[in-house]
């Protein structure tokens, strides 16, 4: 059976109380302080639970079992991911929630926050338990969705949905848009939320943790072959390129922006759906600087996944197979891999291509961070010279999403 760190104790104990009084806690413990062990022992201080929910990402499910196996609990546990909870039936007495942020799209809510607000629903006596390091990346409108989800003892269960909510907690603006104007929810008033929220919450940082590592950023710069600038020039000018079979069509910014993102890395996706790889000098650029170094790659797009594929061999797409392995590469789609994956087994980890989500950036870059990490953190964004990415890299890492309409100011 595992032992927790004192400070884990400490929340559970914290945590107990909280659930008791509260019937729900948000653990908005920072990546890598152990939130899962955290929360299942949580959920094991109540003696008549007789079973527990715990939804998070497909990739963390194997994680999480094996932290339940080792933990070795009196309760049974169902583990699955967001994408999978219509297929749940019956009701559990604890819910854990893995990044909770997640289920906090607004105004309107999203189709993982109806299906598991169904199942939370179901059992009169249902506790739950949020886990995410960043419960409101972009804005603490976020936290209404998180925080209705269970209506008898939901702090905001009084306001029918996110618009009457937003009456009295955010600022509303008009968002001019170009071809419509939209009303702007992003202003909420933290003050105003987190009087009636903070409560609810139990913070935990690395720093108080005992960390001593920070993520050191390393940007490198690839010169890609000619036709990957002269393709980027072409669109900006002409929107469209004509080949013999295929088309890139980029007739709104929208599609500018995605296309300009793609090529940056040497792929493109053409107006038929089909796709091609054209340039490798980026992968071959990561093979031949880090050779006999042990890494992990994030990427976004398919062709790139695919080019990858045939640059590293070696690979595998399981962060416990890279782990227990000393000789292969870990490949992993950035967003799947942002959350719930374990890459401490690394030498380095490199962004291929960086998105344009800030939380994929904040998330991302700390997968190889652990407490017992003796080796630098070392990060490495690839980027092409003269390309997209420095400018997605400089507003991602001051914690703003690289919008469209920003794209639309810089090209």
């Amino acid at each position: 059976m595992i032992k927790l760190r004192p400070y884990q104790n400490k929340i559970v104990d914290q945590g107990y109380s909280k659930l008791l009084n509260l019937n729900m806690v948000y653990l908005s413990m920072e990546v890598r302080t152990g939130k899962t062990l955290t929360a299942l022992s949580l959920a094991d201080k109540f003696t008549n639970t007789k079973g527990v929910l715990f939804v998070t990402k497909k990739k963390a499910i194997k994680s999480i079992e094996n932290d339940y196996a080792l933990l070795n609990p009196e309760y049974k546990i169902t583990v699955i991911n967001y994408e999978s909870l219509h297929k749940i039936e019956g009701d559990f007495d604890i819910i854990i929630i893995d990044e909770a942020h997640s289920i906090g799209t607004y105004p309107k809510p999203s189709k993982r926050y109806k299906d598991l607000k169904v199942i939370a629903n179901r059992n009169a006596y249902t506790k739950v338990i949020y886990l995410s390091g960043t419960p409101s990346p972009e804005s603490y409108s976020q936290l209404f969705h998180q925080f209705r989800l269970i209506d008898r003892f939901s702090p905001f269960n009084k306001y029918a949905n996110f618009y009457k909510w937003a009456k009295d907690f955010v600022n509303v603006e008009i968002k001019n848009l170009g071809y419509a104007k939209v009303n702007d929810y992003s202003g909420a008033k933290k003050g105003e939320i987190m009087s009636v929220l903070d409560k609810y919450f139990i913070s935990y940082t690395q720093a108080e943790a005992g960390f001593n590592q920070t993520v050191n950023e390393h940007i490198l710069e690839v010169e890609m072959d000619s036709k990957i600038y002269d393709f980027v020039k072409i669109l900006k000018r002409d929107l469209v390129i004509e080949g013999k079979n295929e088309v890139i069509l980029a007739d709104t910014s929208v599609k500018l922006q995605q296309k300009i993102h793609q090529l940056s890395s040497g792929t493109v996706k053409f107006e038929s759906g089909n796709s091609m790889i054209i340039d490798t000098s980026k992968a071959d650029f990561i093979k031949d600087h880090f050779k006999g170094k042990k890494i992990a790659i994030f990427y976004i797009f398919k062709e790139e996944f695919n080019m990858l594929k045939e640059t590293f061999t070696n690979f595998t797409e399981s962060p416990e197979e890279f782990n227990e392995s000393d000789n292969l590469v870990f490949l992993g789609q950035t967003r799947s891999s942002r959350e719930g994956v374990n890459l401490s087994s690394a030498d380095a980890l490199i962004y291929f291509n960086i998105e344009f989500s800030a939380l994929s950036y904040i998330q991302g870059k700390d997968r190889m961070t652990s407490k017992e990490r003796t080796k630098s953190n070392d990060v490495y964004f690839i980027f092409a010279k003269g390309g997209i990415e420095k400018k997605i890299y400089e507003r991602v890492s001051n914690k703003l999403d690289f919008t469209n309409s920003y794209f639309k100011k810089i090209i």
